[in-house]
């Protein structure tokens, strides 16, 4: 008897960093997986997920390092699906959030293979609030702007003078080689005083926080030497995180020493 195969291919957020932190829908996709192809920033532990009997697949990409194409990745969801049946791309934080999930699914369906998407928690908000920091809060910030630090044309995202000149707190996503340029946007409009925090590999136990001023941040970011993947916020609700109060405490005990 032949065995019909049923493509479809499931777009899975992993969530930040943080194992427990995917969702029950996203495990469900992946008990039902014949293959998975997942992310450099994947948790392994989310593998153990999958039935043991399904291809699993690194098709990652890291700064500065062999990355794998994205052509390259949407082509092979198509043709593993075709083959094996359900294929789970499993994706960090949500895959809709600078995560190009929208374009591998435009590029699967035009091949009439049937798709899902399942968010994930992203790490624009996450990230922060593992460490207290509230991307909004009464009295303090009304709302938030989430920035691309790097476009894909390698620049830094033209948004961000907009959001800079604006109250609400700025979450920068892959901006970690663009602070000296994030810092002299701020600087431009003034507001050399505002408090940034840089959280390395957030929600993790590898998780490093490193915060300041736009003024001082670059050198407190070398100092600390600072890599990604990292999560920039910007704003008065850093001051509200008690993991950082010394930061700031000590900070106005010093001018008020001059």
């Amino acid at each position: 008897m032949k065995i019909i195969i049923q493509p479809k291919v499931t777009l899975v957020g992993a969530g930040p960093g943080d194992p427990e932190l995917i969702t029950l829908k996203a495990v469900l996709a992946l008990n039902k997986a014949d293959v998975v192809l997942y992310d450099a920033l994947i948790d392994p532990v989310l593998l153990e997920h999958a039935p043991e009997s399904a291809v699993k697949i690194f098709v990652g990409k890291r700064v500065g390092k062999h990355s794998f194409p994205q052509e390259d990745t949407s082509q092979l969801c198509v043709s593993l699906a075709k083959k094996h049946g359900h294929v789970v791309r499993l994706k960090g934080g949500d895959p809709f959030v600078f995560g190009r999930g929208s374009e591998e699914i435009e590029y699967i369906e035009a091949f009439g293979i049937a798709t899902e998407v399942v968010p994930g928690i992203t790490s624009a908000i996450a990230v922060p609030a593992s460490a207290g920091i509230p991307v909004t809060k009464r009295g303090v910030s009304e709302s938030f702007w989430v920035v691309t630090g790097t476009t894909s044309a390698g620049e830094l995202s033209r948004d961000l003078a907009l959001a800079a000149q604006s109250t609400a707190t700025v979450v920068v996503l892959m901006g970690t080689r663009k602070l000296s340029e994030i810092s002299k946007v701020y600087r431009k409009f003034g507001k050399a005083e505002l408090p940034i925090a840089i959280i390395q590999s957030g929600t993790t136990r590898d998780e490093k926080i490193t915060a300041g001023f736009i003024s001082d941040i670059v050198q407190k970011a070398e100092a600390s030497k600072v890599e990604a993947p990292a999560i920039i916020i910007i704003g008065e609700v850093v001051r509200e995180s008690m993991k950082l109060a010394e930061v700031y405490r000590e900070a106005i005990s010093v001018a008020g020493r001059k």
